[in-house]
């Protein structure tokens, strides 16, 4: 054990004093690893954070929960747009006979989508995202409030001109969320008072675009916008410990019955399942990633290659001393793990370089561009294990001559 430690501390040593003495190659060396590294980890990294992204907001588009629309979000060739486009849109008396005849459906709601201007005195929004919701919106899709609360029971009965409205709709139009309470704002001719804030979420890649919309009740919205061209949906959620595959088949008798579909025709809806949406996003982010580390595996290649070079000139200029270990004792196990270790330790200090640049690319994405990506512990572990594999490959073949030269010709030498 302390012979093992005494040559892990001579590598180290030497490793070092090759650092002082040959600056320049070593530096050139040391960034073919740091930029393979940078690859592999910066792209896995940044790829595995817009996937967690992606999947955190399609989880809240809801839990066990199914999209009924007369779109097919998952497309294809088998689904064509303009059959899909055919199709008559969902209607809001469909909900109210989906939650009587469907026995799994926890809750399900009729929502309308489209976009507008709204303005407060001089100041003008445009494309502003119009969400008309039923009472049960809340239950399916949680909302939290920076200030202000939901709609009450009566709202949504008489369809008073109440609104809630985004976070930074209400910064641009007030200043602040809390002044933004209370106020009135004008959409398509009609006064709307405001009696909720929605907190801020940020960037939204998919789902919801809660922090620059306006929400209505489904009464009122209905009457400012025609919903034949507010792309109206019907969203279900189940009941608890439902599957999504028991619920989606239930649910494709009941529309089919709603709808009066015989048994020759085919399906004039689409069931958008969140559960098959979040494995579907899964699969593809196994090809970018698969891609990406082929990517950065060529260049940790071409890295591997500068880190054997630097240890066949090593081994070369250190054989008159290779020849003396050998000569009192050394062992081929010793100088070969000698040999070894310096490999090793030359490609770890690359890879805390190519850790550092990957860093870097976080604050970078994290900040100006606001996009949150994760360095997790996991990644780090793996970095320092490719450096390893990388080393011992990189050290084997100089460490395997080194440890099989001839005492007396390498004194000699």
């Amino acid at each position: 054990m302390l012979k093992s430690l005494g040559i892990f501390q001579n590598s180290v040593r030497l490793t070092f004093q090759e650092l002082k003495v040959n600056k320049l190659r070593t530096a050139l060396s040391l960034t073919g690893v740091a930029f393979g590294i940078f690859c592999i980890i910066g792209v896995l990294t940044t790829v595995g954070s817009l996937e967690q992204n992606i999947q955190n907001e399609v989880k809240s588009l809801g839990s066990n929960t199914i999209y009924i629309d007369k779109w097919d979000y998952s497309g294809g060739p088998n689904k064509p747009m303009w059959k899909m486009r055919a199709r008559p849109t969902m209607k809001l008396e469909e909900a109210a006979l989906i939650n009587q005849r469907s026995m799994l459906t926890g809750a399900v709601t009729y929502l309308m989508q489209t976009s507008t201007t709204i303005s407060h005195k001089d100041d003008v929004l445009d494309n502003v995202t119009v969400y008309g919701i039923n009472e049960s919106q809340i239950q399916i899709q949680p909302i939290q409030f920076e200030a202000g609360r939901y709609f009450s029971t009566s709202e949504f009965t008489s369809g008073t001109n109440n609104c809630i409205i985004g976070f930074t709709n209400a910064e641009d139009l007030f200043g602040s969320a809390s002044r933004a309470l209370g106020k009135q704002i004008d959409v398509k001719g009609k006064k709307i008072t405001i009696i909720g804030v929605i907190k801020k979420e940020g960037k939204s890649f998919i789902g919801w675009d809660y922090d620059k919309c306006i929400m209505l009740n489904n009464k009122f919205s209905r009457q400012l916008f025609d919903p034949a061209f507010a792309n109206p949906i019907l969203i279900v959620k189940g009941k608890e410990k439902i599957t999504t595959d028991a619920l989606s088949q239930e649910l494709k008798g009941v529309m089919r019955q709603i709808r009066k579909l015989s048994p020759l025709q085919e399906d004039n809806f689409s069931l958008n399942s969140v559960e098959a949406f979040s494995k579907a996003i899964s699969d593809s982010f196994v090809t970018i990633n698969i891609v990406g580390s082929i990517i950065g595996g060529i260049s940790l290649i071409v890295g591997m290659f500068g880190i054997a070079n630097i240890m066949f000139v090593t081994v070369k200029e250190r054989t008159s001393v290779i020849g003396l270990k050998k000569a009192i004792g050394a062992k081929k196990s010793a100088i070969l793990m000698e040999f070894l270790l310096e490999a090793a330790i030359l490609c770890i200090l690359g890879g805390i370089v190519g850790l550092f640049l990957v860093y870097l690319l976080t604050l970078i994405l994290s900040g100006p561009l606001d996009f949150p990506v994760y360095l997790s512990g996991p990644m780090i572990l793996t970095t320092f294990i490719i450096c390893l594999l990388v080393g011992i490959l990189a050290g084997i073949i100089p460490a395997s001559r080194a440890a099989g030269m001839d005492p007396v010709k390498a004194i000699r030498s």
